[in-house]
């Protein structure tokens, strides 16, 4: 089993163009972090192209790939050449007509930890993935590595207290989400204000109920919407890191691409929980309504 610290990586991007330029991108980044002493780097969601769901559109499935693939190959190879976990987040194609948003884990010796397909679909004006994506099949797993047990969301996980939940109760030494979401440039700033807000204040909520470090990766910059019907996407960034009581221990700007690398203490977990007993006095036997859909 990994130490009692680790050294994490976000990788804050804006999209470059191209799935080369920008695969390209995360290679510098990744190799930057190395260079700083990471030994996991966290990428954000669907890293490879521009957050192509804006739109529904038949011809963006040929955006997908296989896992193993061609970018699980370059990931696999930077990780065993720089000795580091890498997460990343593809465009899955499993089959034809079958395809997941898609975080794959690859531990320091180049081989694929695992997988995890993305669980919460949403199809929200702006966010049309339930078009493009099957929902996930392989539960709340987390995923050994040489850089500890982590437990991999992706994006709209993150706003359910379940996928955390589970993946503590799994045994998960941390939280981490790839993410891609941003304001509709019509938001008045003080809607945009609530939305971060709330976007980090129930991730740091999921940190404290579970007494895990959380971190959520997430892209900035402005993409336009392919069919101009609206004005495209603001990405907020603020890709942000905290402890198992909610406390900030790094967080980026809304502005520009940024390399976030911090130190985690996996041993606060059970300091904290020992303080804040939430998994000791949780009420399992009176809890099956939360298998409802809702209580009528």
């Amino acid at each position: 089993m990994p130490g009692s610290s680790l050294t994490l990586a976000l990788v804050q991007q804006s999209d470059q163009g191209s799935p080369g330029a920008n695969l390209d991108d995360c290679e510098a980044a990744i190799r930057a972090a190395s260079i700083r002493g990471a030994n996991l780097v966290l990428l954000q969601e669907l890293h490879n192209g521009p957050y192509f769901c804006q739109i529904e559109d038949p011809d963006h499935f040929d955006m997908a790939e296989p896992i193993p693939g061609p970018t699980t190959e370059r990931l696999s190879a930077l990780a065993r050449e720089l000795e580091l976990v890498i997460v990343g987040s593809l465009f899955e194609r499993r089959a034809a007509g079958l395809y997941h948003n898609t975080a794959v884990i690859v531990d320091a010796d180049g081989s694929l930890a695992g997988i995890y397909r993305k669980m919460h679909v949403p199809d929200n004006p702006g966010y049309c993935e339930k078009y493009y994506f099957t929902p996930g099949d392989l539960d709340f797993n987390p995923v050994d590595t040489s850089a500890g047990r982590l437990g991999v969301l992706v994006c709209w996980d993150q706003w359910f207290p379940e996928a955390a939940r589970s993946m503590a109760l799994a045994g998960a030494q941390i939280l981490l989400y790839p993410t891609a979401i941003g304001w509709s440039p019509s938001d008045s700033p003080e809607e945009q204000e609530r939305q971060l807000d709330a976007w980090m204040t129930i991730q740091r909520g999921h940190a404290i109920a579970n007494g895990l470090a959380l971190a959520a990766c997430n892209r900035v910059g402005v993409e336009q919407d392919p069919s101009g019907n609206t004005a495209g996407l603001r990405f907020w960034g603020n890709s942000f890191v905290c402890g198992p009581q909610g406390e900030i221990l790094a967080q980026a700007d809304d502005q520009s691409p940024k390399l976030l690398v911090t130190e985690i203490d996996l041993e606060r977990t059970e300091r904290v929980r020992r303080v804040w007993p939430f998994l000791r006095d949780r009420r399992i036997d009176a809890y099956d309504d939360l298998n409802l859909r809702y209580r009528d």
